[in-house]
């Protein structure tokens, strides 16, 4: 817990950087950001540093949660495909997302494993995905945005 409270306020404090303009703007259009004379090189190697960092903070509990690391556990493909869905279900978008996506689809999986199989993960974990790829593209923060949107064109 201790850890996920870092890491949520790691990525909140990324998201005041000054260099926060320069990060949106080599996301949107890499070429332009490089030259209006942001240093993308540098904010690449910045981004990559700062997703290391968090994903070792992230993976060194795994290693206490599975008694020991083998190639079995460590690169199984639904760990992974699990790993990948949690950031798309929840949204990219904003820092938020992930965080919300890992809280409902891990939640999601830990009450399935435990009320009806470990095997039913998958099939859900399909399930969640094509209705988060075909309903909201954009993940869970998309929706919610888009719900705001709607409700401030209601009241104007």
């Amino acid at each position: 817990m201790c850890r996920c409270c870092f890491s949520f306020r790691r990525s909140s404090w990324c998201w005041r950087l000054r260099s926060r303009r320069g990060l949106q703007a080599l996301k949107d259009d890499e070429l332009a950001a490089e030259c209006t004379g942001v240093p993308t090189l540098r904010l690449k190697l910045l981004a990559c540093v700062i997703s290391g960092a968090l994903m070792c903070a992230a993976g060194a509990p795994a290693a206490m949660y599975l008694q020991y690391a083998d190639p079995s556990s460590a690169f199984n493909l639904n760990y992974s495909v699990s790993v990948l869905a949690m950031s798309l279900i929840g949204g990219t978008a904003h820092w938020a997302g992930p965080i919300i996506g890992a809280i409902l689809l891990g939640t999601t999986q830990q009450l399935l494993t435990v009320t009806i199989s470990s095997e039913v993960n998958v099939l859900v974990l399909g399930v969640m995905l094509v209705l988060f790829v075909v309903v909201a593209p954009e993940g869970i923060i998309g929706l919610i945005r888009r719900a705001g949107r709607n409700l401030r064109g209601r009241e104007a």
